[in-house]
Order: C-alpha cells, then sequence, then structure tokens
C-alpha cells in the first residue's frame, strides 16, 4: 500500500545554486514550477534553507551538482534534511554529477575513500533514493545504502552524432577502464574500436604510450565521462592526430574544465568537444569548439517514470 500511495501523492521539485538552469529545464520539461525555496549565506558564511511550500506528504525531487565548491555538497545536505523534517513522503536526490567520485579506492597509505564518505552524508542526512548521471565507476552505486539509478548519458550523445552522419567512424577509448563505454559506443554508431594505452606519473598527468586500433585516414571520436584539466583529452588528441586521424571529436558528460583545460583543447586541433549540463559553465569557460547537450529530457523522463513506479532502465534498451 505504500508504493501506491507514493505513486499518488503529488511531486515537488526543489533545486539548490549549484545548477540552476538545468533544474529550469527539467521542471519545464515536467510541466511543473519549481518549489519556492530560500537559500542565503549568514554573515558567517553558513548556509541557511527553508521550504517556503507545503511539503508534508509530497513526492520531493532535488536537484543539486556537488562539484566544487564544498558548499554545493553542504547545500544538497540541508536541503534534503530540511525536506525529511517537512515530512516528505519521499526525497529523491537527483544528482547531475557527483563530485569525489574520483576518490573512490585506497590506493595510497593514509588516503580518505571521500567517494564513499560522501554517499554516507547524503544516506545519513535522509535520502531516500538517488539518481545520478555516468559515475565515475558503476561500483559507486554500492557506497550508497539506499535505491540508485545510475543514468547515462550515451542516448543524448548517440542522436548527436548520428545527425552528423559519420562515415568509417572510430571510437576510441581514452585508457583501458574505458573500453566498455567505448565499445557501447562503437556498437550504437556502427563503428570500430581503438584503445589508448596511457600511463599517469600523477594526478591530473596524463602520457599516451600507445595507440591500440586502427586510426589513420578516419574519423576518431574519444569517449569519457568528465573532462578536468583536459591533460587526458589533449593527449589522446595530439596522438591520434600524429596517426593521421582526420577530424577528432571528444564527447564527456561532465564539463568541469579547470585550470588550463580550455587553453588545451583549443590547442590540440580537436574539431569539437561535446559535454552535457551536468555541470554549470561560467562563460569564460566557453569557447568555439564546444558543444553543449541538454540531459534534462532524459532526467525529466526517468523523474516521470520513478515518481510513478515504472522502469527506469527502459529509458537505455
Amino acid at each position: 500500500m505504500a508504493d501506491v500511495s507514493l505513486a499518488r501523492s503529488e511531486m515537488l521539485l526543489l533545486a539548490g545554486t549549484a545548477n540552476r538552469p538545468l533544474a529550469e529545464a527539467i521542471a519545464s520539461h515536467l510541466e511543473r514550477p519549481l518549489c519556492r525555496v530560500t537559500i542565503r549565506r549568514f554573515a558567517d558564511g553558513e548556509i541557511f534553507v527553508r521550504i517556503d511550500e507545503n511539503v508534508r506528504g509530497r513526492d520531493v525531487f532535488i536537484f543539486q551538482s556537488t562539484n566544487p565548491p564544498a558548499e554545493n555538497m553542504l547545500e544538497l545536505l540541508i536541503l534534503i534534511d530540511a525536506a525529511k523534517r517537512a515530512s516528505a513522503a519521499r526525497v529523491t536526490v537527483v544528482i547531475p554529477y557527483f563530485g569525489y567520485a574520483r576518490q573512490d579506492r585506497k590506493d595510497q597509505p593514509r588516503v580518505a575513500i571521500s567517494a564513499k564518505l560522501m554517499a554516507n552524508l547524503v544516506t545519513k542526512a535522509g535520502a531516500d533514493r538517488v539518481m545520478a548521471v555516468d559515475f565515475h565507476q558503476h561500483q559507486l552505486q554500492g557506497f550508497f545504502d539506499i535505491p540508485v539509478d545510475h543514468m547515462y548519458a550515451a542516448p543524448v550523445f548517440v542522436q548527436h552524432y548520428r545527425q552528423k552522419a559519420l562515415k568509417d567512424l572510430v571510437v576510441v577509448a581514452p585508457d583501458v577502464g574505458g573500453a566498455k563505454m567505448a565499445r557501447g559506443f562503437a556498437k550504437r554508431l556502427n563503428a570500430s574500436l581503438a584503445i589508448i594505452d596511457k600511463r599517469r606519473p600523477s594526478a591530473n598527468i596524463a602520457e599516451v604510450v600507445n595507440v591500440v586500433g586502427e586510426v589513420g585516414d578516419r574519423d576518431c571520436l574519444i569517449v569519457d565521462d568528465l573532462i578536468d584539466t583536459a591533460g587526458t583529452a589533449a593527449e589522446a588528441i595530439m596522438a591520434l592526430k600524429r596517426l593521421g586521424a582526420k577530424d577528432v571529436f571528444v564527447c564527456a558528460s561532465h564539463a568541469l574544465l579547470s585550470g588550463p583545460a580550455v587553453d588545451r583543447l583549443m590547442a590540440s586541433g580537436v574539431t569539437e568537444v561535446a559535454v552535457t549540463n551536468t555541470v554549470l559553465l561560467p562563460s569564460s569557460k566557453v569557447f568555439d569548439q564546444l558543444k553543449v547537450l541538454s540531459i534534462a529530457p532524459l532526467l525529466a523522463q526517468a523523474i516521470r517514470y520513478t515518481h510513478s513506479d515504472q522502469s527506469v532502465s527502459s529509458l537505455f534498451d
């Protein structure tokens, strides 16, 4: 009976400040307004949150990416707490980009597994369910002790590249770990596959050792989950160009574009860099080769399915 009452409870959409335009776009696709909420900072920097509409018995969806600054994560936790204390029937946290995801293992002595800590915080704050786009590693789903709907931006990118009607395309995995994602793209785009043998001497530093696969005189598409400083992408683009590739395209779900990323991409000879709007980019990080695709329609449909207790995985069949 609890599931039936949830399905019938009214949907309520809440948004933090990390990516307000994406939240507004999702709300537009759902043909529902965003709930009125007051979010402000006290003089000492503390975050104040007040939900300005009735929440009791509602099926609440909270939108907030948790990319830096750290206040984005803290703001999300306070929004969850406010909704739970206002007697929401269910709280689903929609995290387009889950920060700290790369710190998912103890690969050297005396380091934190920060991804697990962040998952614990979301759970302890009172979230009942998580919806996220392209975790850095799939096993992050197991870091949460609540149900997780892991969404993929692949349908958005596949549609984009099908419209380009590229011939003899090669989908390139930027490292061995990305081979599975690249293989999925290659299958959907009727393309062949190549893999870059990469080593990382230190954090945010990547060196291409070899390219496994035939890329000469062909268009190449490098697929990845995120672009941070663009060291991996820039090295891969230049390596493919040295081997005689024609146009080189790059797609990544999350565009952090930290530090020298924009300069590196602009100097690399890339034809186009396609990303989604999971992270709000300031105008200073927008450049001519950048193409931002909207993830809002996909997330809106997933929210509809979640609200009515339908299968979300059917969106990716």
